[in-house]
């Protein structure tokens, strides 16, 4: 099959079924979905660690998800609910709460460079698990390491293209640069989503968008969740560019690490395709990111330096916790994906 021809399976028709409830709160609000839109009860959010609960971040996912596909036999209508509205601010303020606490900086750099200071959070030591997926992975564990980041790549680029409007100048034409090539530069079967699906498939997974949903840890929607938080909130445009700054300056290393390791698995090109691209293409975009989105934004309101900053840092944090999760799993030989879940490959 050709990539060409798995276009068609990303269609505005591919769309996943409402997950199974984790708990109290995603309990309540999946049955709610099912019906007509209207009121409905909102228990208590109390979970015990907001950065990874299981039933805060799947409840999280799927008021998001609301603006993105939505769930097949779920109405539109729900989208704007105030009921859903209501539940998705309560779970916001935790999440936003805990990364603050946990990642949040101090005072800008007292010259406003916030630009400097990307470049040495880029600079400092990311997480080993591109190293590990390098030198010692097995094709099992690289097929876990694709499902566990299917439900954030399924979307690339989405969440960030929120910040289009809320953008001006140069910043805007640096955001867009950026977007044009994640969505294919133009190409339908070139759009990074699409090489994430032939990725998926050569290795014999589940393509369909969502499919993983319920395989996937709370702490694992958190790194999918932290950008649709960022991108959905105008007051939030600065951490979003942080997020988006860090994650292309930090990309290369790591899919040119994660290709190297499928190929010394003897994998081909349908695998690493993606990763290839993004050797290639973010060896760029962190350039722009960084002085034309970022650097554009700060010329126009230097009072966002610390925000930027706040999205770098929260995204690098939350990104080492689901790294460090998955090797710890890995090294003690435990599963890393959801222990109701039935299995990763096609039926």
């Amino acid at each position: 099959m050709t990539a060409v021809a798995r276009v068609a399976e990303t269609s505005e028709h591919d769309i996943a079924p409402l997950p199974a409830p984790r708990g109290v709160v995603t309990e309540a609000l999946v049955d709610a979905l099912k019906g007509e839109p209207g009121p409905f009860p909102i228990p208590g959010v109390a979970a015990s660690d907001p950065l990874a609960d299981d039933d805060l971040h799947l409840a999280l996912y799927v008021c998001y998800e609301l603006h993105y596909r939505g769930f097949a036999g779920v109405d539109d209508r729900w989208e704007w609910h105030p009921s859903v509205l209501d539940l998705r601010g309560r779970l916001e303020r935790e999440f936003e709460t805990a990364l603050r606490e946990r990642f949040g900086v101090g005072e800008a750099p007292a010259d406003g460079d916030a630009v400097a200071a990307l470049k040495g959070i880029a600079a400092q030591p990311g997480p080993p698990l591109s190293r590990y997926l390098r030198d010692e992975a097995t094709l099992e564990q690289l097929r876990d390491y694709l499902i566990h980041r299917s439900l954030y790549q399924l979307k690339e680029a989405d969440p960030h293209a929120w910040a289009i409007p809320r953008m001006t100048g140069r910043a805007k034409a640096g955001l867009l640069e950026v977007e044009f090539d994640e969505f294919g530069s133009g190409r339908a079967e070139r759009i990074h989503a699409v090489l994430y699906r032939n990725s998926m498939d050569a290795m014999g997974l589940d393509i369909g968008y969502g499919a993983y949903l319920d395989a996937v840890p709370g702490l694992v929607l958190a790194t999918v969740n932290i950008s649709s938080m960022f991108g959905l909130h105008r007051r939030m445009r600065a951490a979003l560019a942080g997020h988006l700054a860090i994650s292309e300056m930090t990309s290369a290393l790591a899919n040119k690490n994660a290709a190297d390791g499928m190929r010394r698995l003897g994998l081909g090109d349908r695998v690493t395709e993606f990763f290839d691209e993004h050797v290639t293409a973010d060896s760029v975009h962190d350039v722009i990111a960084l002085h034309d989105m970022v650097g554009g934004l700060l010329e126009q309101d230097p009072g966002a330096a610390r925000e930027v900053l706040f999205g770098a840092t929260a995204w690098t944090g939350i990104d080492a916790l689901s790294s460090e999760y998955l090797l710890d799993r890995w090294r003690k030989d435990e599963p890393s994906l959801r222990p109701d879940h039935l299995g990763g490959a096609r039926p």
